[in-house]
C-alpha cells in the first residue's frame, strides 16, 4: 500500500489552538540552549512540529493515550525523530515516564486538555452527538470501559453524579431517570440513540435557548469513560514539580471544570506561604510560581473563525521563580 501524501494526513491538516500565542509563552523558557519540553498532550502534534521547528536545541517528549494519535503525530514529527521521544500513556503518568527517561527536571510543560480533533473527527470513536456511531467515548480504545458502559450500568444515583458534576447538565437526575426506563427494555448501545433520549429528557424550554440538549451529556460521559479531572488533578503538581526554575507551564483547558482547577493549583504556587501580619517574607516562604497571564486568555474571532474549536478554549501559564 503506498505511503499517504503528508500534506493528505489530518495530522498535517489539524490547525493547533492559540499557536502563536503558546509558542510566545514558552519561548522564554525554551531559548538559549539545549531544553527539554514535555507536551503531555500530543495529539497530532501540531504544537510540537512549530516548537521543535522554533528550537533547534529542543528536545520534546510527547505523551498521548491513543495510540492512532500517536502514529499519526510520529508521522508528523519525522524530520525531529531524534530530538522526540513520544510514549504512549495518560498524562498523569508523567512522573513514571521521566522517571524511565532519567530526566530529573525540565523546562516547559504543555497541556492541550480535552477531546482531540482526531478523536472528534473519527465517526467510529462515538464523541460527536452529531453523526451515528456506537457509544465509545474511550480515548484510548484499547483499554477501559465505554459511553456504553456508563449509560446501561451506572445506577441512576451514580449516573446522575456524573452528569452533575462533570457536565454541570440540570436536568442531570431527569436524564438519569429517563436512561434508566429505556435500558429496561434495551440497552442504549448508539449515539443516535442516546440523542433521541435526551430529545426526550431535556424540557422543550431548555433546548429553544440552552444549546444541543446533548451537549453537556456527551461532555460529562467522556470525561467519566476516560478519567480525565481525576488525570489533570493528578498531573498538575507533578507537572509543576518538575518544571525547572525558570522552566514554564502553559494549559488550555476547555470548559470550566478544568480551567478552575488549573486557575487553583497556578493561584497556590503563586501564593506567599509567609504567616499573615509579617512585615518580610520569611525565607523560603515566598511563591514559587509567577503567573504569566491575567486571568484566562480565549482566542480572538479572527482565530475563532479560522480554527471553531478554539471558541471555548481558556488558556492560562506561569513560570517558576523559586525551587521548593
Amino acid at each position: 500500500m503506498p505511503e499517504s501524501d503528508p500534506e493528505s494526513l489530518p495530522a498535517a491538516q489539524h490547525v493547533p489552538v492559540l499557536l502563536d500565542r503558546v509558542l510566545e509563552l514558552l519561548g522564554p523558557a525554551l531559548s538559549g540552549g539545549p531544553a527539554v519540553l514535555v507536551d503531555a498532550t500530543l495529539g497530532l502534534g501540531g504544537h510540537a512540529a512549530a516548537l521543535l521547528a522554533a528550537h533547534p536545541e529542543l528536545t520534546l517528549i510527547g505523551l498521548d493515550r491513543d495510540p492512532e494519535a500517536l502514529e499519526l503525530a510520529g508521522r508528523r514529527l519525522a524530520d525531529y525523530a531524534d530530538r522526540t521521544h513520544l510514549v504512549h500513556a495518560v498524562y498523569d503518568e508523567l512522573p513514571a515516564v521521566l522517571e524511565r527517561l532519567n530526566i530529573d527536571q525540565v523546562h516547559g510543560v504543555l497541556l492541550d486538555l480535552g477531546v482531540s480533533s482526531l478523536q472528534l473527527d473519527a465517526v467510529d470513536r462515538g464523541f460527536s452527538y452529531s453523526r451515528d456511531a456506537a457509544l465509545d467515548m474511550r480515548m484510548d480504545p484499547s483499554t477501559g470501559p465505554t459511553a456504553a458502559d456508563v449509560v446501561n450500568g451506572y445506577s441512576v444515583d451514580e449516573l446522575a453524579r456524573v452528569l452533575r458534576d462533570y457536565g454541570e447538565e440540570r436536568f442531570a437526575k431527569r436524564i438519569a431517570a429517563t436512561v434508566a426506563r429505556r435500558r429496561e427494555r434495551a440497552p442504549l448501545r448508539t449515539s443516535e440513540e442516546l440523542v433521541q433520549l435526551l430529545y426526550e429528557a431535556v424540557p422543550a424550554a431548555s433546548r429553544r435557548t440552552g444549546g444541543h440538549p446533548a451537549k453537556r451529556t456527551f461532555q460529562a460521559l467522556r470525561i467519566e469513560v476516560n478519567g480525565e479531572l481525576d488525570a489533570l488533578r493528578d498531573v498538575l503538581p507533578a507537572a509543576m514539580d518538575a518544571i525547572a526554575v525558570g522552566g514554564r507551564l502553559v494549559v488550555l483547558a476547555y470548559h470550566s471544570l478544568e480551567d478552575r482547577m488549573v486557575k487553583r493549583a497556578l493561584a497556590e504556587g503563586a501564593r506567599s506561604r509567609t504567616p499573615p501580619g509579617l512585615p518580610v517574607e520569611l525565607p523560603g516562604h515566598g511563591p514559587r510560581w509567577r503567573l504569566l497571564t491575567r486571568g484566562a486568555e480565549q482566542a480572538d474571532e479572527a482565530e475563532i473563525e479560522r480554527n471553531p474549536r478554539a471558541a471555548s478554549v481558556r488558556l492560562r501559564a506561569g513560570e517558576r521563580i523559586a525551587a521548593a
